[in-house]
This record gives structure tokens, sequence and C-alpha cells, in this order.
């Protein structure tokens, strides 16, 4: 897929991106979703698998694991070959995909987008309890940014994330407890004004700001997000405008959906 966006080295050489994260049959997110993002803002895709699923917009009927040795053994042939220059993880599943990458990403210094998927959009638990930990402890404190849902900023906080005109503080809140940047995404709070805030460990926040968009399916919104974010990065973007140029593609993808099966789905 050729984009205006597209970035070649002078010897023509496409620059590359590395998703780790979780196969989705019904190809709304995880690693399907992350490959057409990332091609559409102009980055080749790579991947390390760390589960598939069966499933489709509606929920999750089963998840088959990759074993943690080998998500690390896909990573490290992407790495040895592509170069990639930024990573983002999505869905991890368990305590030792979590802090196996956890290593991967701090042995080699890669700028990392977590997406930390705990909970899909259905409603089906995607991490298990043991994983979260983790997460909070092993993998967040080596991103470059993390990309919570107010559902995964609950989990985060320790308490009720209520986004909308609390989002800015919540941001800041993750931010300072994590020690690390923060893109706090509001589109599971009421009402149709959206807000999301990208937040850093020094409390100056960035507030990005939307309308809600009314019948559309918006499963795969998060990985959209985190990968149009991580291509940016790849491309040599600093966090900000990496952060903006993503939010403005996840916007006009959902602002022009295609129909599929009768579903509104976001254009990549």
């Amino acid at each position: 897929m050729k984009s205006e966006n597209q970035h070649h080295s002078p010897n023509n050489t496409l620059t590359s991106a590395l998703t780790i994260a979780g196969s989705d049959s019904g190809a709304g997110a995880g690693i399907q979703v992350d490959l057409l993002t990332f091609a559409a803002n102009g980055v080749y895709g790579t991947t390390a698998i760390t589960c598939l699923t069966a499933q489709n917009p509606t929920g999750v009927s089963g998840i088959q694991p990759t074993p943690a040795g080998f998500v690390i053994e896909q990573c490290e042939q992407v790495i040895r070959h592509f170069q990639p220059r930024a990573l983002k993880t999505g869905m991890l599943l368990n305590k030792e995909i979590v802090e196996a990458v956890a290593q991967l990403i701090s042995s080699t210094k890669i700028p990392s987008v977590v997406d930390p998927v705990m909970v899909a959009s259905s409603g089906a638990c995607l991490l298990s309890p043991d994983a979260v930990d983790a997460v909070k402890k092993s993998l967040i404190p080596l991103a470059t940014l993390v990309t919570p849902n107010l559902d995964e900023a609950s989990i985060l906080l320790g308490k009720n994330a209520i986004g909308g005109s609390n989002c800015e503080t919540e941001a800041r809140e993750l931010a300072q407890l994590y020690r690390v940047p923060f893109l706090l995404k509001g589109g599971h709070a009421q009402g149709d004004e959206l807000i999301d805030v990208l937040a850093w460990p020094d409390g100056k926040t960035f507030v990005l700001k939307a309308k809600r968009i009314k019948e559309i399916d918006t499963h795969g919104s998060g990985c959209t997000l985190s990968a149009a974010i991580t291509a940016h990065l790849a491309l040599g973007k600093d966090l900000k405008s990496a952060v903006v140029a993503g939010h403005d593609y996840l916007q006009a993808g959902m602002t022009s959906p295609i129909s599929v099966a009768g579903l509104k789905h976001i254009k990549h």
C-alpha cells in the first residue's frame, strides 16, 4: 500500500516499526489493524504475535497463547533484519509474555508505545490478573508513551477514572505515578465531546478534543491510535507531534467509515 506519508531513506528503504500483539480473526483490532495503520501512515509493519484469538466485534470466544520464548524469537528475528525505529505492544495476555517483552525493550532501547490492553470493547478480559502487576512494575516504566482507555486507567490508578472534565487531572496523575508520559483516552466517557489528554511526569499536559461519532463500530480504535503514533515515532517525530498525527489519523478514519457486513468500521 502506497501512502503520501511514506518516508523513504536515500536508498528507497521504508522505515519499519514492530507490533507485539494478538491476532484478531475479525481483523478489526490487534495485529491486523496495526499492519493496516502502519502501512497507511507510510511505515513498513513487522510483527510478533502473542496469541491467536477467535473473535469478531461482538465478542471473543477463544484465545490460544504463544509461548513467551517464541514471542521474543519473533521479535529478535525482526529486529536483526529490519531494525524497527519504534514498537508498540498490544495484547500480551500473560505474565510471562509481559516480562519477556519488558526485558526485550529494556535491552534494545527501542522507543515503545504501550497500549495496556486489559479489557476489550466488548467487555471481555484480555489480560490475566497476575499479568496486571507485571505491566505496572516491569513494562510501563520502560514506555515512551502509555495509551490507556478509562477502564484501563481505572486499573492503573486503583480508582475509578471517569474522564471528561477530570481527564486532564487523571492523565497527570498517571504520568506522575508511573514517571512516563501517558495519553489518556476519553472515548468511554459520557457526552458528545471527547477529550484525550497527553501528560508528562513533570505535570505538563496537552489536550486533544473531538466530537463523538454516532453509529460507528469503535472496535480496534485503540489499536489504530497507538499504531499510528508508533508509526510517526518511527518516522522521527517528537512525542507530541506523533500523538497529534495519530489522533488526526484516527479521527479522519472515523469520520469517513467503510461498511463491512452491515457495520461501519474505521477507514484506514
